[in-house]
This record gives C-alpha cells, sequence and structure tokens, in this order.
C-alpha cells in the first residue's frame, strides 16, 4: 500500500498523539521530528558531495579505535544541535561519544534517551556509495533524576517505544517503527517533507538471498558455514534451489534490501578477534534494527539469542547479528541449536567430493 498525502507529521499525529488510552507516549511525535530534521540536514550535506569539502579522515579515532571520517562527526554533530535543545531528551549516546551525552543547561531534561549511529556505512563516502543513519529511542525510568547515565541506557532492545534508520540514496528514506509496524517515508526534497511511501512493510517469510561478508568464512562458527555452504551448493545441493549473495558494507542498506524484498543479513560471530563477541553495536545498530525487522514480521537474533531479549552491560557492547526473513533465520538458529547439543550432521559440497581425480588403485 503507498500514500502520497500522508506526511510523517500527520503520520505521528494520527498514530501518537491521538492515541486514545493511557499510553500516550507525549511528546515521542515532537522528538522524533526533531531526528527526521537531523536526517533532513545530513541528506543536504551528502548531497554536496565532495564539492562540501566534508570528505576524507578526521584524523581521530572513535571509541572502538576506528578511524573516524570528517562526516562522522559533522553529522554526529547534527543530530546533537537538533535533538538537545527541544525538552524532551534527557541524554544522548552515539557511536562517535565515548560517553553519555546529558543534556545540560540551558536546555531542560525530558523523558526520553537517544542512541543513534550518525553515518552508518561511512567507509562508502569516498566512493558515493550508499549511507545512512540510525536511531533508538527509550523512554526514561519513571523514578529516575538527574543527569542519566550508563545504566540509564544499558536496557534490551524490547523496551524501545521508537526505531528507525535513514538511507541516503537516490532518494532519501526514513524506515521508522513506532511499535505499529514498519512504515517508509521518502523525502520530498522540493517542499521538504517526508511523505508515507510504504505502509505496513512485510518482509517475506522466505528467500533466497543472503549478505555475508565471505572474506572471513574461515573465522565462522560451523552452523554458519553450514548455513552459507548450502546457500552456495544452490539447486545441486539439499535446499534445491540457486541463492544469490549480496554485500554493501553499510547495516542500513542491507536491512533496508530485506525490508523491500526479503533475505538474510549476517555479521556473525567470529574468531578474527577472539576478545570480541561481535561485529555491530548492539544499542544504535543491532536493537534498532531489530525491532525494525521484527515489526515487518522477520526474526532477528545474535544465532542462539533474540536480539531484542539480549541485557546490555557496555553503552558500545557489540553482538553477533543476523536477521531477515523468518524461515531462513529460524533454520540458522537450529543449526546453532543443533550444534550446540553435538548433533549437527557434517556436511560437504556436491561440487567437492572427497576423491576428486585421484581415486585408489582398486577403484582405477
Amino acid at each position: 500500500m503507498q500514500d502520497g498525502r500522508t506526511t510523517l507529521s500527520k503520520f505521528l499525529i494520527d498514530t501518537l498523539d491521538r492515541k486514545p488510552g493511557p499510553e500516550v507516549a507525549s511528546g515521542l511525535s515532537a522528538l522524533l521530528i526533531d531526528v527526521a530534521a537531523s536526517i533532513k540536514t545530513i541528506a543536504a550535506a551528502l548531497t554536496r558531495g565532495a564539492l562540501g569539502a566534508q570528505h576524507g579522515s578526521a584524523h581521530s579515532v572513535n571509541t572502538h579505535g576506528e578511524e573516524q571520517k570528517k562526516l562522522d562527526l559533522v553529522t554526529n554533530d547534527i543530530f546533537l544541535q537538533h535533538c538537545e535543545w527541544d525538552g524532551l531528551l534527557a541524554g544522548m549516546v552515539s557511536e562517535e561519544m565515548e560517553h553519555v551525552y546529558a543534556i545540560a543547561e540551558p536546555y531542560p531534561r525530558g523523558e526520553y534517551l537517544l542512541a543513534f549511529d550518525p553515518l552508518d556505512g561511512s567507509s562508502n563516502i569516498d566512493i558515493n556509495g550508499v549511507v545512512g543513519s540510525i536511531f533508538s529511542v527509550l523512554r526514561r525510568g519513571c523514578h529516575q533524576t538527574g543527569a542519566p547515565d550508563d545504566a540509564s541506557f544499558l536496557r534490551p532492545g524490547r523496551e524501545q517505544v521508537a526505531a528507525g534508520y535513514a538511507i541516503y540514496g537516490p532518494s532519501t528514506m526514513l524506515v521508522l517503527s513506532v511499535g505499529n509496524g514498519t512504515h517508509g517515508f521518502t523525502l520530498e526534497r522540493d517542499v521538504g517533507n517526508f511523505v508515507l511511501t510504504h505502509s505496513d512493510i512485510r518482509i517475506p517469510d522466505d528467500s533466497c538471498e543472503f549478505a555475508i561478508n565471505v572474506s572471513n568464512e574461515r573465522f565462522w562458527e560451523p552452523p554458519v558455514r553450514r548455513y552459507v555452504q548450502e546457500c552456495k551448493d544452490g539447486r545441486t545441493g539439499c535446499r534445491a534451489q540457486d541463492f544469490n549473495m549480496r554485500w554493501i558494507a553499510s547495516m542500513v542498506a542491507e536491512v533496508h534490501r530485506i525490508l523491500m524484498r526479503g533475505g538474510v543479513f549476517m555479521y556473525p560471530r567470529d574468531f578474527k578477534t577472539p576478545e570480541m563477541e561481535g561485529r555491530l553495536r548492539l544499542l544504535y545498530e543491532a536493537s534498532p534494527m531489530s525491532f525494525l525487522v521484527e515489526q515487518a514480521g522477520g526474526l532477528s537474533i545474535t544465532g542462539r539469542e533474540r536480539i531484542l531479549d539480549v541485557e546490555p552491560k557496555a553503552l558500545h557492547q557489540r553482538v553477533p547479528v543476523i536477521l531477515g526473513s523468518r524461515n531462513e533465520v529460524a533454520r540458522i538458529q537450529r543449526y546453532h541449536s543443533e550444534y550446540d547439543r553435538g548433533e549437527d550432521k557434517p556436511f560437504t559440497s556436491p561440487l567437492f567430493k572427497e576423491r576428486s581425480l585421484f581415486l585408489p588403485e582398486t577403484e582405477a
């Protein structure tokens, strides 16, 4: 279903502000409008490309030891400037900030907490590739007062009251959920409105596409290797169908494709860096994307656990992520369970037999 007349503001007023009963989300619609304003400003900055003199390295690293791009810092500041003044937030956390950003005077503090990745896939900037922004909104605990600390944000993803992302491609889209399904809005650039174009997005239960960085295959756990090998075996293997592989190196782009047409995105646990449980950050990448995927009928797991049930232990905690079409994710979860119980069966590709051209003399 598409509706070219419903703006983001109208959608939020109808969905949140006119919602009957005691669960009215006071101020949430206004906060999300501020987030949307951040996204519009970022979209305008990105449109200028190299002409904006903001490409390249900032010659600094973030809290994860990763090189920061100039636009990582610019987009982070855009979020702060658009969202700190309205009296709706108590604090923010971001991939680009080591500590909680508590709202300080002269601005009043509100009842919400915002976690965000201001520029997902920023390594694609210099090649003019697809990038995005991701955000998550929590309501602050009713008994919490004063400046928020780390513990304020360390809540499982199932407690999110809103989550979404922006994708900056040929058109700029905002994909959002406030717990009533997942909905897509396209930026009408000439008037500056986000317009509802993808209402109640549903992920197909089955798919023949998967996205994973195969260069890390040697570090994967056996359940993931098993699943990917079956996909690569195609119609000659046990799945009896061909699969296509995709990899864009931007979580926003990968998840957007899955929401539009189905598929599986995997950034699984691996042993390339043994001390690192996963690669993606829980609070401002995995949790909001999992919220959107589940609201669209898909599944999102670490391999062994529903991501929205993971209890965070640190602001920048990383987790493995496997999400997308329900039946494919359920299969991968089953493979992990069978492996953990020692019940998985050895698998071999029919394309690569144990005895190739060199047969024993008795069979020659």
